[in-house]
């Protein structure tokens, strides 16, 4: 989404802050909701362009202008029956099309979120598909973003990419199965694809690719460039699904390693939580549930890397896998792990853990700091949902 032009330096910087967005790049002002959420949360939606615009010689205002009316996306009282509508921006180019979202105070409209549109007819197929499918189930709305989420008109593939990261999992795993493959791995392939979309193109990828895409996955996992940003675990996560026994391997391999970036290995993580919670077929097809307890020793063979170990200790607290008690305690002693958050995940597992031991580490603690004990429980508790 594109800032308003700026006419007047500070000026018209100050007057219209708050009627812009942040770069495509990233969420933006709006924290990331659907156009069809902002929709239905306005009051009233205008899509047009300005004219007659004037500085403000006084008040707070810097500047107004008439927003000529094109098409109405929501309607109210106040602007029925009306071609054009005074709002206090400054906006001096009649040639740019907006897309305006305002609300109704103290009897006076106020616009206070806009997006410079460049491609207007892509805007309205978008905007008119959308509506048409608004209370249809999350697959259907999906599969009408997917078409979009390589759009030219930059607010039309952000809001289909924001459509993906609001979406669970499930919504989207059985219908990425009938997506494009080639289109998709072609986005993968292009170096104008933004960063923080490759996770999901991949993700989407693993769902209706083959083993050949999964050469491409490995590729760009292994290239520091490609894999630049939050993407490499959806690369992992979808390699690991195309692949299943060499992509677990190499998962491993990956988080259970010290001499690789910090966060290429974290990602190697994130993989196994995600094949824990969502896939455990991924790991053993026939059986989910020794998948499942698979990934876990998986996770717990992390606590060796003194750099990652409290993170895999607090996975094992909340998956309350208790059997893994005495080789977390017996972390506290080694001197490669004598580091204060380490010790901190250990005195969060054993606060929780069931087991003699356990409780005999937490008397141990609260013998030597009574009060660093209790301050840990208190704090565990507050984060810990009460249980049903």
């Amino acid at each position: 989404m594109r800032a308003f032009h700026r006419s007047v330096c500070v000026l018209v910087l100050l007057s219209v802050a708050s009627f812009s967005s942040a770069s495509p790049h990233c969420c933006d002002g709006s924290n990331g909701q659907p156009l069809l959420k902002q929709l239905n949360d306005a009051e009233i939606v205008l899509f047009g362009h300005f004219e007659n615009a004037k500085l403000s010689t006084s008040g707070l205002e810097q500047g107004h202008a008439d927003l000529v009316i094109e098409r109405v996306f929501k309607d109210h009282a106040m602007i029925q029956g009306k071609k054009s509508v005074n709002l206090s921006r400054y906006i001096t180019e009649p040639k740019l099309k907006f897309l305006v979202f305002c609300d109704v105070y103290k009897g006076r409209i106020n616009a206070y979120k806009g997006a410079q549109i460049g491609n207007e007819a892509e805007l309205m197929r978008y905007l008119d598909g959308a509506l048409k499918l608004k209370g249809r189930p999350q697959p259907e709305r999906l599969r009408f973003a997917f078409d979009f989420l390589n759009s030219p008109e930059i607010e039309v593939a952000m809001d289909a990419y924001r459509e993906y990261a609001g979406a669970d999992y499930a919504d989207y795993g059985e219908m990425a199965k009938k997506l494009p493959a080639d289109t998709i791995a072609g986005w993968l392939k292009d170096p104008k694809t933004p960063a923080f979309r490759l996770g999901l193109y991949a993700t989407l990828l693993a769902h209706c690719g083959n083993v050949e895409h999964a050469k491409l996955l490995m590729e760009m996992i292994n290239d520091p460039e490609r894999r630049r940003g939050a993407g490499v675990h959806g690369l992992m996560m979808a390699y690991t699904i195309l692949e299943p026994q060499k992509g677990w391997k190499f998962v491993k391999d990956v988080a259970h390693t010290s001499d690789k970036p910090f966060l290429f290995r974290y990602a190697g993580l994130q993989t196994m939580r995600f094949l824990r919670e969502c896939r455990p077929d991924v790991v053993n097809p026939k059986n989910e549930a020794a998948g499942r307890t698979e990934i876990v020793k998986g996770v717990a063979g992390i606590m060796t890397v003194p750099d990652m170990a409290d993170f895999a200790i607090e996975d094992l607290r909340k998956w309350k896998q208790w059997e893994f008690c005495d080789p977390i305690l017996k972390l506290h002693g080694q001197k490669s792990h004598d580091r204060a958050i380490i010790h901190k995940s250990i005195l969060r597992y054993a606060l929780q853990c069931p087991t003699p031991q356990a409780a005999a580490y937490v008397k141990k603690e609260r013998a030597r700091n009574p009060e660093y004990v209790d301050e840990t429980r208190e704090l565990l508790e507050l984060e810990t949902p009460p249980a049903k």
